[in-house]
């Protein structure tokens, strides 16, 4: 989302670098998904076969969609003081059903290219856009009934972990749309539902109702202690419902062979849909960091907020590039065909893949390359959107 507006007219350099931040994390999780030959074998977080550094590749990763989808809700909230209810409404049902064709299309093209689209996910960008459309109708309410239903879906969806509905029917499409991943099949079609739609759409408005501390004459100082103890709690709550193992996700963490793998079973959680425990523990020190990083400058904080104010631009560029070097990459990988990466199945569950790919420290070079690689085209699109502020269709991407 964009753009986010401070006091004094100027970007807010903390959200900026954290949406930044989570991008660059992103990218990380997808190069991996595309170039570590352990990735067509096993799940990264299988206890019994991941090893500290690929859990926590695959972990740290766990922070960038709620991230986005928290931020994304601040960001609504800082242009709607500029625009009335009604237009801000307008602007959020516009803009996600946009979301939703681009993950329908060019998301799902560069993930598998093959213009047949053998395969539509269901998966970040398509929560995005809806979520936004249920912020559109929701900012009408009184922000006490915004946070009521936020706190219900968020703590309280949970008591749905047991609801199924087997089959590949409507119904059963229709329940995994809401809150169950799963596969189905129409016609030739594979369709993944990745990112179900509970509790995404109660994250959202919960960024939105977070900028209400952003907004103009709002107090610094009170801004941080409240971020500071909204992300402090969520955090202690996280650590006490997560050892009481009574609630909050549908996988309990065991005791296992050794006190390493035990601690990353306490910290494996469920993102499928994500858990009460996932998103206290992504979007507590998400918080955090917004309340320690208000006042920090630097070279450094300045090249990363350049991705976090394109965060739509970047996403798209950086699935076809990292497509493409993995296309590129398997020919030089004997008995490998190259044709492969157009994608038939969902690129984590195909089986073709198997005896292709690279150890995890040539992925993290693959991972940094790809991310200074695009530097210079997010920074002339930044530069170009904040020149041309007159372009409507530049708030769209």
């Amino acid at each position: 989302m964009q753009p986010s507006l401070s006091i004094n007219q100027k970007r807010i350099t903390s959200i900026d670098l954290l949406r930044g931040l989570i991008m660059i994390i992103m990218a990380l999780d997808h190069v991996r998904d595309y170039l570590y030959f352990g990735s067509f074998y096993f799940d990264p977080l299988d206890l019994e076969k991941t090893n500290g550094a690929l859990f926590f590749t695959r972990w740290i990763t766990h922070y960038c969609a709620p991230v986005f989808m928290l931020l994304a809700g601040t960001s609504a909230y800082l242009i709607g003081q500029k625009k009335t209810k009604k237009e801000l409404s307008v602007f959020l049902l516009k803009r996600g059903c946009w979301l939703v064709f681009l993950e329908m299309i060019v998301v799902n093209f560069g993930w598998n290219f093959n213009i047949q689209f053998p395969s539509i996910l269901f998966i970040t960008i398509w929560a995005l856009g809806v979520s936004m459309m249920v912020l559109a109708a929701l900012i009408h309410l009184p922000k006490k009934l915004i946070l009521a239903f936020c706190i219900v879906l968020v703590a309280g969806h949970n008591l749905l972990d047991k609801v199924h509905v087997p089959g590949n029917t409507l119904p059963a499409f229709g329940w995994s749309l809401l809150h169950e991943q799963q596969f189905f099949t129409w016609h030739k079609e594979i369709l993944l539902i990745g990112y179900p739609l509970i509790p995404w759409i109660g994250v959202m408005p919960l960024g939105y109702l977070l900028g209400e501390w952003y907004a103009a004459g709002y107090d610094a100082g009170k801004r941080k202690r409240n971020l500071l103890l909204l992300g402090g709690g969520a955090i202690v709550l996280f650590i006490v419902l997560r050892y009481s193992n009574l609630y909050g996700d549908p996988v309990k963490w065991t005791t296992q062979k050794n006190p390493f793998l035990t601690f990353l079973s306490f910290l494996k959680i469920n993102k499928y849909p994500p858990s009460l425990l996932y998103i206290l523990v992504t979007l507590g020190p998400a918080l955090v960091f917004l309340a320690l990083t208000e006042k920090l400058h630097g070279r450094m904080v300045q090249i990363v907020s350049v991705y976090g104010r394109v965060p739509m631009f970047y996403y798209l560029i950086h699935i076809y590039v990292i497509h493409l070097i993995a296309l590129i990459a398997s020919t030089f990988v004997p008995g490998q065909d190259w044709s492969i990466w157009i994608l038939k199945d969902p690129i984590w569950f195909t089986t073709g893949l198997k005896g292709y790919g690279f150890s995890l420290p040539v992925a993290y070079g693959i991972w940094i390359a790809v991310v200074i690689g695009l530097y210079p085209l997010c920074k002339r699109y930044d530069q170009y959107k904040q020149t041309h502020k007159e372009k409507w269709w530049l708030s769209y991407l």
